[in-house]
């Protein structure tokens, strides 16, 4: 049977990129966005070029009262889900001090970034476990959170707060779900070109080749995709619960 894997945040970037790679592994892929518009049809169309079943799910991820109906109607087109990707995320509303950090930017990072992420992988997990699953697919929930949620970046406090919580998330997933054979793995990536990134990518460059990383440049979305099409494929066997940092070695300590 075919894999089926549900990608939020993915009209775009490392989302967009991840089902690509997906779907070129065979995966039937339902890719989502906060709205059913252009941007999602235009990422819809892209991925479908690869051959295999494709659907647009548009839905907002922070509200919790819709996941149960889009989780069902994507099964009733792609069939059983085997594997959600938690790419879904926002930065900061405004770089700068912590201690003029807003109200606003801190819940609208904590509901994206850990709040949906925990009740949407809550809700897949329960439905898997609802039903028998000894058709020998692999099962796996890939969260995908920030080198932020280790390393501070403190004109992006809120952000990093977030992205900690959903590493821990991971962890927790992965401890509960283990006896059930579903794994749960946490990409963090580090310097990537994404839309969101775009407007200090040229200084992200620079620092990369300055030394920053231990590869001189800046990582690509196709790059993450992969490491995470990995990972949904069961090819880290016997390994759950860990973070994958996909960093270019950023934070490996030097002297």
């Amino acid at each position: 049977m075919r894999q089926v894997a549900l990608v939020t945040g993915s009209s775009r970037g490392i989302g967009l990129a991840t089902a690509e790679v997906l779907a070129k592994a065979g995966f039937a892929v339902a890719l989502n966005g906060p709205a059913d518009n252009e941007e999602l049809k235009s990422a819809v169309a892209k991925v479908s070029e690869y051959g295999g079943p494709v659907v647009a799910a548009p839905f907002d991820v922070t509200d919790c009262t819709e996941y149960a109906a889009k989780l069902s109607c994507i099964e009733d087109t792609l069939g059983p889900l085997t594997t959600l990707v938690n790419n879904a995320g926002v930065g900061v509303l405004q770089r700068g001090d912590l201690l003029d950090v807003t109200e606003a930017s801190w819940e609208r990072c904590v509901n994206v970034n850990a709040k949906a992420l925990f009740f949407l992988s809550q809700s897949f997990a329960r439905r898997l476990l609802s039903r028998k699953r000894d058709d020998e697919r692999f099962y796996s929930i890939v969260n995908v959170t920030s080198s932020n949620a280790v390393a501070v970046a403190v004109q992006r406090s809120e952000y990093c707060a977030s992205k900690a919580a959903a590493a821990m998330i991971s962890r927790t997933l992965a401890v509960r779900l283990g006896a059930e054979n579903i794994a749960v793995y946490d990409v963090q990536p580090g310097l990537i070109a994404t839309e969101m990134t775009a407007p200090v990518i040229e200084s992200y460059q620079k620092r990369a080749e300055d030394g920053l990383t231990l590869f001189p440049r800046v990582g690509t979305p196709a790059e993450i995709g992969a490491i995470i099409t990995s990972l949904a494929t069961g090819k880290l066997p016997y390994v759950t619960g860990q973070a994958i940092s996909a960093d270019a070695g950023m934070l490996v300590p030097r002297f």
